[in-house]
């Protein structure tokens, strides 16, 4: 069976599921959890609070645990799912560290055993047999394959977590010579609004309350408030843009197609820009993960033909 699985800085996506990438860890069964994994003797839950940035997500077993809550919340929602079964995944990696970490990040999921776990009181066995990476942002964009034809040349612009991801596509087809990483995600714009709330209005904020308030969700916050939110995150908008001019990506001379959940917070900010022309938005954030999917999909049916 072909999983799909997104591994953001803020949040782990599949083609069905979205959940911040947040754990606790605990010697012993936690009551009043809602999602509990038990796996080699320790027990783990789901939490708001994401997981410090990660380069490089090997380093530990914290995104392989996330991966297992991935998978399990994918076998619940597919009826008649066993609780054995033989898994591929398909996952991604920015366009910049492809090339680099494409290896590590495969062989960090293919454990050669048999993966026993319990959660939420049903035990699964899944033996990961194969591990397909792709390059993110490439991978939402097949999602909208005919759009992308229309022109021979167009950016996507990825704003996630942590880092804005830019692609350019050709006819199409991912020029993986032209590609860059920033690290300008939302999660380096809340510290910066949290900090300026702070110190300006005497108040603590938590992300949740920053994407409420760029989504227009009732709040209980003053409009001084609201109005510092709403002006940092133009600023922080305006400065991804300028960013990608340094890096000679011209929005006025070619369109660009934005994903990501950042995509959908500064998407006002955006389109009212002069430095973007021609700006489409895919606005499921889950929209790498169903990538994925569709590419292992190909992949696995041209090798069996």
């Amino acid at each position: 069976m072909l999983i799909a699985i997104d591994h953001g800085n803020y949040a782990i996506k599949t083609p069905h599921t979205s959940f911040v990438a947040g754990l606790a860890e605990y010697t012993s069964k936690p009551p009043m959890a809602d999602e509990v994994i038990e796996y080699k003797g320790k027990f783990w839950t789901l939490t708001n609070s994401r997981l410090p940035y990660m380069r490089d997500k090997t380093g530990d077993e914290h995104y392989f645990i996330l991966t297992l809550f991935a998978i399990a919340k994918e076998l619940t929602l597919l009826k008649g799912a066993d609780s054995f079964m033989n898994v591929e995944l398909a996952v991604g990696l920015p366009p910049e560290h492809f090339s680099l970490l494409k290896k590590k990040f495969a062989d960090y999921f293919l454990r050669r055993e048999i993966i026993m776990f319990e959660y939420n009181g049903r035990n699964f066995s899944i033996l990961i047999q194969n591990v397909l990476v792709y390059p993110q942002a490439y991978s939402a964009a097949v999602t909208r394959a005919k759009q992308m034809l229309k022109t021979s040349r167009t950016f996507i612009v990825d704003i996630g977590g942590y880092t804005t991801d830019v692609l350019l596509l050709l006819n199409g087809s991912p020029d993986l010579s032209y590609c860059r990483s920033l690290e300008t995600g939302v999660i380096t714009m809340n510290n910066e609004i949290i900090r300026k709330v702070g110190s300006l209005h005497n108040i603590m904020l938590t992300d949740e309350h920053i994407s409420d308030v760029l989504q227009g969700k009732s709040t209980i916050f003053s409009e001084e408030v609201k109005a510092t939110i709403r002006e940092n995150a133009r600023q922080h908008a305006k400065y991804i843009l300028d960013k990608l001019r340094e890096l000679h990506v011209d929005l006025r001379s070619d369109p660009a197609v934005f994903i990501g959940g950042g995509s959908i917070l500064f998407r006002e900010y955006i389109e009212s820009s002069e430095l973007v022309a021609s700006a489409a938005f895919i606005e499921d954030p889950k929209a790498n993960a169903q990538g994925y999917l569709l590419l292992g999909e190909q992949q696995l049916r041209s090798k069996k033909s």
